[in-house]
């Protein structure tokens, strides 16, 4: 019989009241590996019931109180990384490598919120006006709600959650029904590390558990990392509730290559952050900016690049793994019958890809089109898939035109030797992450990620210090105490009319 996988509620399991499920897959075999609940309305009243009465307790532990338990979590995890890394791969389809950099990613996070004492450190004025002290303090929401996405089951939920609990907040993760297990393992390992029940919940499912997030009134925040349409039902659903919001949405990446740069690198790396993942990755790049003599030398050594990639199961020494599920598969093919169809150069056509895996998996192998043009729809969709996009320019001013009415603005590169060229599209560009001859700038957990336009719905990135902001709010105390020794000098003391003293 195939094991169901329910919620996780006040530090334990929590059978679902729903007879509602989902399958889970293994995305390299094509063969259901467990099956998980999904919620009724029911089961979100109950799981963030769990989160409402840990609230208070948890608020109220000292920092010193909360820290170790963080640092515990810290030192199990890197432990026990690669059990982690295993369900990604198994669940996800991604490389056993490109697993482990994803938990790797998230535990910079929980590093990050291992220094919470000093990032919550608040302000003080003494003397404002006579008498009068002035301070403020950050103080915990409650509630947090968090509904990540199937492709970084870890690294996504990890951007937000260390840094919440650190805060005093208590969570409810809503991962992908895709990608359930992660989740509940490190569930697990929260109350190995101490954790007190019910601060980390999990609540899976669909629809009905997202909107029941978005509009319970004792959930205060909602993070959310997905596509842009998703992003944005969340954004406004959730503030129409009351909520502060902060939801990721959509990408499409460029990378700008310049005729100086160097083209190996160039090259070396357009496949890295092309293909990594299956391209099922928001910075990935799907789009190549060839500037001028640069285009015909770059794409031969992108092909050949990929013409090597072995595509297969992430278990046994591949690549490139599968998309995580047939329709994923599906659509990716679509978007490359589509390419062809408007009249782009097929090099490379990863559909009849041969994958070393067994079973039925979801593969698509790398694909690369040249002379891309900006109407087609492998450049104006996000594709979410291994295929990558050559756009050819005659100038560097073309290039940053077509990144800036590009609707979205959540990832870009700029590869060249040229100093000040770097320097101005790090200027001139309208996109939130910028790399210089780095493919995927994705910062560290001490700034803040995010995108501009249609790929941040809200005003606040993920991590860093808008992270603690996000899950903070700020209160001011004004304070006066009465000296019984000056007590005639403070009567009749009027706070909008400072006087000397």
């Amino acid at each position: 019989m195939t094991e169901t996988l329910h919620h996780w509620a006040g530090g334990a399991v929590l059978t679902s009241a729903s007879d509602r499920v989902g399958d889970v897959l293994d995305p390299a075999t094509g063969k259901v590996s467990r099956r998980v609940a999904l919620a009724s309305e029911s089961d979100v009243e109950q799981v963030v019931g769990a989160a409402v009465r840990a609230y208070p307790a948890w608020r109220d532990t000292s920092l010193s109180g909360r820290t170790p338990i963080l640092f515990r979590f810290r030192e199990l995890l890197n432990a026990r990384a690669d059990e982690l890394a295993a369900i990604i791969t198994a669940e996800h389809g991604k490389v056993a490598s490109d697993a482990a950099g994803e938990v790797a990613r998230g535990q910079e996070v929980v590093e990050f919120a291992c220094g919470i004492p000093h990032l919550l450190k608040g302000s003080a004025t003494e003397n404002a006006s006579t008498g009068i002290d002035v301070s403020s303090i950050r103080q915990p929401l409650g509630v947090v709600g968090i509904i990540s996405p199937f492709n970084f089951p870890a690294m996504v939920p990890m951007w937000f959650f260390p840094l919440a609990i650190a805060a005093g907040n208590t969570v409810v993760l809503k991962p992908s029904e895709k990608v359930p297990s992660a989740a509940q393992w490190m569930a697990e390992l929260w109350r190995e590390a101490g954790l007190p029940d019910g601060v980390f919940n999990v609540l899976h499912g669909d629809a009905v558990a997202v909107d029941g997030l978005l509009t319970h009134p004792d959930v205060k925040s909602i993070s959310f990392v997905g596509s842009t349409p998703i992003a944005r039902h969340v954004y406004e659903t959730g503030t129409a509730h009351g909520k502060r919001v902060q939801a990721l949405g959509g990408a499409k990446n460029h990378a700008v290559v310049l005729p100086d740069a160097d083209l190996d690198m160039a090259a070396d790396q357009a496949v890295n952050a092309g293909f990594g993942s299956a391209g099922e990755r928001c910075m990935a790049i799907s789009a190549v900016v060839a500037v001028g003599s640069a285009g015909d030398v770059l794409v031969e050594k992108i092909a050949e690049r990929a013409r090597g990639l072995v595509t297969g199961d992430g278990r046994r020494g591949a690549d490139m793994g599968p998309l995580v599920t047939a329709a994923a598969r599906d659509r990716v093919s679509g978007y490359v019958d589509a390419g062809e169809a408007a009249g782009a150069t097929l090099v490379v056509d990863g559909r009849d890809v041969k994958p070393d895996a067994e079973g039925e998996g979801f593969f698509v192998g790398p694909t690369l089109f040249d002379h891309v043009t900006s109407d087609m729809s492998i450049y104006t969709d996000e594709i979410f898939g291994p295929v990558l996009s050559v756009v050819r320019v005659d100038t560097y001013d073309e290039a940053v035109a077509l990144i800036n009415a590009n609707p979205y603005g959540n990832g870009t590169a700029i590869f060249t030797n040229d100093g000040g060229a770097a320097r101005r599209f790090q200027n001139e560009v309208e996109v939130g992450m910028i790399g210089i001859n780095v493919p995927v700038p994705v910062p560290m957990a001490y700034y803040s990620f995010g995108g501009w336009k249609n790929s941040l719905f809200g005003d606040t990135h993920a991590h860093g210090t808008e992270g603690v902001h996000f899950f903070t709010r700020g209160k001011v105390v004004t304070t006066r105490w009465t000296d019984p020794a000056r007590r005639g000098e403070s009567a009749g003391l009027d706070l909008g009319f400072p006087r000397n003293g």
